[in-house]
């Protein structure tokens, strides 16, 4: 029989059946034990501040019902919506582990943000570590006398394995300070301590420590709460009725929201700026004094649109690579543009729903996209989704050459949306817009398949919306660089782009200029204009331009002598410029170029048709 069996082959598959049936074994057990080991973990931090006037927060962590003999602890290097490594580990010092009878525990740092503590199979363990927090962003950590505002990738550590775990934490608020701001749920019976089911949802929740001006508004049936940090001229009552019509209207658009509480964190600072997006919360940066005039009050508006309209677009309709995240390393993805771009798009679309922008204040705001793509040499070199792409690389990390060589992901996705929702309102006569794409992939990718979406699953679902092959918008527009066309697009609603600037034949240097410590400098080189193509070098002293001496100094109208230089010559003319590079004195000579910089504005065609009118209506909002 045995002969047999060697014979036909059996006894070799038998023995592979063995072999199959004995892993699949080990596997289910590994992952019951591993099930088991998350099952009877607890994770609970404590943060206080013994030091705030020193910027620094002390961070302890215990961790029960561990079985392992050793855990890595680690410090994410990224902030989830702002793609640069920002190396957060460089903040922390004195990293120190104990077991439950505070007796030290071995560590040995074994990358640049991990921790390995040999726990030996303790059951507890006792970490404690303190982070340097003083840069005060809307994706750093900052903390000094007056508050605590704690980004949650910078500040909490998390442990190897246990990512999907939930904890606790304790905020021990320093000496007078009396309030707590985050999107956590508070845990009954236990003051100032909040519960996070999982990792991702803490990094996804900052914290503002401190006494800061909080007062509450309901829309969309959710409460939400908005701290002010800094002081400011904020009319409280003015600016919880605003906001709420930018909550119902973007409510509206997904037909849900999703929370059932949402905190605004806001710094008012000299000069501050920037959001960043977060589940069921945002941290925004706002001048302190520019509540007060118009322009300032609608672009902090802007910026409330924006970043709220994230709580649908990224947080829960996401590209595919955002989420689960890897918080070691870059998490890369093409459709930025439509994250980003698009969320562009719709905070000024929102303050035209809302009624703060007339509609012409409205295309004031979508011209100053259409320059800053227009004007950027990069846009003839950097498709978009190569953009979003490169984001971790370029866009964070801009240099003197960068306006040359890439473009921005907001400025172009935004017209690309605008683009988009105009062919898709002239594909359906009116019945749908990119409103219906974006709801319709909440729904399907968010809501049903409960997953990230991929470039072709969105191009799909707008190829479905509006009845029409987007293959060229995708081929010349997303993945190449092909000039954008606006006419056509802005044609179907009856309007026309018009650039005041063609045929005037403006001669041009083809620089920007800087004042740095009395010198005037090269600030940067346009792509192709007569700097670029004769040699004028970033960083270059400009000190006369024809035998007159140049100063940068600027009039009323800040105009600079060398301005007025250039103003009297003409494209084709050659100028002597005389620089000091590096020390040296060199003279040369330029041949200036005409002028490509354009300025832009949208006008109606009087010959309109009524299908444009009508589309026009329904696209404004009229």
């Amino acid at each position: 029989m045995y002969f047999g069996l060697f014979t036909f082959g059996l006894f070799p598959l038998l023995l592979q059946l063995f072999m199959y049936r004995y892993f699949f074994t080990a596997l289910i057990f590994m992952i019951s034990s591993l099930k088991e080991v998350q099952a009877q973990a607890e994770i609970s931090f404590l943060v206080s501040f013994s030091e705030p006037q020193a910027h620094y927060a002390d961070v302890e962590i215990q961790l029960s019902g561990n079985k392992k003999d050793f855990v890595d602890f680690k410090m994410p290097v990224w902030a989830p919506g702002s793609y640069l490594v920002r190396e957060f580990a460089k903040n922390v010092e004195g990293f120190y582990a104990k077991d439950a009878t505070d007796r030290s525990l071995a560590v040995q740092k074994i990358n640049k943000n991990t921790w390995r503590v040999s726990a030996g199979g303790k059951e507890t363990i006792k970490v404690a570590y303190r982070v340097y927090a003083y840069e005060l962003s809307v994706r750093t950590s900052f903390i000094d006398d007056s508050h605590a505002f704690l980004s949650p990738t910078g500040i909490f550590m998390y442990a190897g394995g246990l990512i999907s775990h939930p904890a606790t934490v304790t905020i021990k608020p320093y000496g007078t300070w009396k309030k707590i701001s985050t999107g956590l749920t508070p845990v009954k019976g236990k003051e100032n301590t909040f519960y996070a089911p999982d990792f991702d949802i803490l990094y996804d929740s900052p914290f503002e420590v401190g006494n800061q001006d909080v007062f509450d508004f309901e829309a969309a049936g959710v409460k939400h709460e908005v701290a002010m940090y800094g002081g400011g001229n904020y009319d409280k009552t003015r600016l919880a009725a605003d906001m709420a019509k930018l909550v119902e209207e973007e409510t509206a658009i997904f037909k849900e929201n999703p929370n059932k509480h949402y905190v605004f964190i806001v710094h008012n600072t000299q000069s501050g700026g920037g959001g960043l997006e977060h589940l069921n919360s945002t941290v925004l940066g706002a001048p302190r004094l520019s509540y007060a005039s118009e322009t300032g009050y609608k672009n902090f508006l802007g910026l409330v649109a924006h970043e709220y309209f994230h709580l649908w677009n990224v947080k829960r309709l996401r590209p595919a690579a955002l989420g689960p995240f890897d918080y070691d390393n870059e998490n890369y993805t093409p459709d930025l543009w439509v994250a980003e771009g698009f969320t562009a798009y719709y905070d000024n679309m929102m303050l035209r729903r809302a009624g703060f922008y007339s509609p012409e204040k409205y295309l004031e705001a979508l011209c100053d996209d259409i320059e800053k793509v227009e004007n950027q040499a990069g846009s003839k070199i950097q498709p978009v989704s190569e953009a979003s792409f490169d984001a971790w690389i370029k866009y964070y990390r801009p240099n003197e050459n960068s306006k040359n060589s890439t473009i921005s992901y907001y400025n172009k996705g935004a017209l690309l949306g605008m683009i988009l929702d105009l062919e898709i309102l002239n594909a359906t006569k009116g019945q749908k817009g990119l409103d219906d794409v974006m709801s319709g992939m909440y729904d399907e990718y968010y809501k049903h398949q409960k997953r990230g979406y991929t470039s072709e699953e969105f191009k799909s679902m707008a190829e479905k919306v509006s009845g029409i092959s987007l293959d060229d918008f995708y081929r010349n527009y997303v993945y190449g660089i092909a000039p954008l066309n606006y006419n056509l697009h802005l044609g179907h609603a009856g309007l026309n782009l018009v650039n005041d600037n063609a045929g005037k034949n403006t001669s041009s240097l083809g620089i920007t200029t800087v004042v740095k410590e009395d010198r005037f400098l090269v600030g940067s080189v346009i792509r192709g204009g007569a700097a670029w193509t004769d040699g004028l070098n970033v960083n270059d002293e400009i000190i006369a331009v024809d035998g007159y001496r140049v100063t940068g100094a600027t009039d009323a109208l800040r105009t600079t002598d060398l301005d007025k230089l250039i103003a009297e010559r003409k494209a084709g003319d050659r100028v002597n410029v005389l620089i000091s590079r590096d020390g040296l004195v060199i003279s040369r000579e330029v041949t200036l170029k005409a002028s490509e910089t354009g300025k832009y504005r949208i006008e109606a065609d009087k010959n309109a048709s009524l299908e444009q009118l009508a589309l026009r209506k329904k696209w404004l909002k009229l």
